[in-house]
């Protein structure tokens, strides 16, 4: 399969997050990749690795076989129909932008290009994202570039576009409720003695202990809870003692909400 050229239009920190996963892919050519930004000193660092950068996003989707549009939902559209005469008929475009339909962007540009919508998250600055994608019934030799382009940057599963909310707040907002989950972590280990740095260490490890033993076993997480879990222990003390003050049920209603405030945009 040829290498693509890739643009990424919009480069604030999930645009970015893609860029420096790309980067450390020997399967894409950093020259092959071009990153736009309004603010063009907050990218020009790339430039040393590399990558083109521009402020100019016609420039940038001329010879792109791939654009990447991780613009803000409520610009999404205009800034599609600005580039529709720059971009060449067969083009894959790939949408970001959490609540914008696949039809809004094909009556927006058109229907000579082949749209995806994809939701990566913020690890895939060090290529341990997790990005959904749904599509309008692209050939197989586009799918196959997407999901080459954002396997580089972590795993990636295909599903229908009426989960594409639900995707975001599980997969893309989900790293800010698990990385909250790990601050308080950090902040109980503190209280219990350890100081901030090897607390932190000791929380990171766990954390990714954790989803690798579900990840590796493919094992219910009630299963490995069972393991640690004994008669009388303190670990049953202090899930339980979670529990009652809501652990679960407040973590289910903050997806809900989440996914409820997508439904109003």
């Amino acid at each position: 399969m040829e290498v693509p050229k890739i643009a990424v239009i919009g480069c604030g920190n999930l645009g970015l997050a893609i860029v420096e996963g790309l980067i450390d892919n020997n399967d894409i050519p950093n020259k092959n990749i071009t990153a736009t930004r309004r603010s063009l000193p907050k990218i020009q660092h790339l430039v040393a690795k590399d990558v083109n950068v521009t402020d100019k996003n016609e420039l940038a989707v001329k010879e792109a076989k791939i654009v990447i549009l991780t613009v803000k939902p409520y610009n999404l559209l205009t800034i599609a129909k600005e580039l529709k005469a720059d971009l060449a008929p067969g083009t894959v475009i790939v949408s970001t932008a959490t609540g914008v339909s696949i039809q809004e962007i094909a009556d927006a540009i058109g229907t000579d290009f082949s749209i995806v919508r994809a939701m990566p998250n913020t690890a895939a600055e060090v290529r341990e994202s997790l990005t959904c994608i749904c599509d309008n019934g692209v050939s197989k030799e586009d799918y196959q570039l997407v999901e080459m382009l954002f396997n580089s940057i972590g795993k990636s599963i295909r599903i229908q576009e009426d989960l594409m909310d639900a995707a975001t707040v599980l997969g893309a907002c989900g790293i800010a409720y698990v990385l909250r989950f790990m601050r308080a972590m950090v902040q109980g280990g503190i209280q219990i003695g350890f100081d901030a740095k090897t607390a932190s260490a000791i929380v990171n490890q766990t954390v990714k202990g954790a989803a690798e033993l579900l990840t590796v076993n493919g094992h219910h997480p009630e299963y490995e809870i069972d393991k640690v879990t004994t008669p009388k222990g303190c670990t049953i003390v202090g899930i339980n003692e979670m529990e009652h003050n809501g652990f679960s049920s407040s973590l289910i209603k903050g997806i809900v909400a989440s996914h409820d405030k997508i439904e109003e945009i």
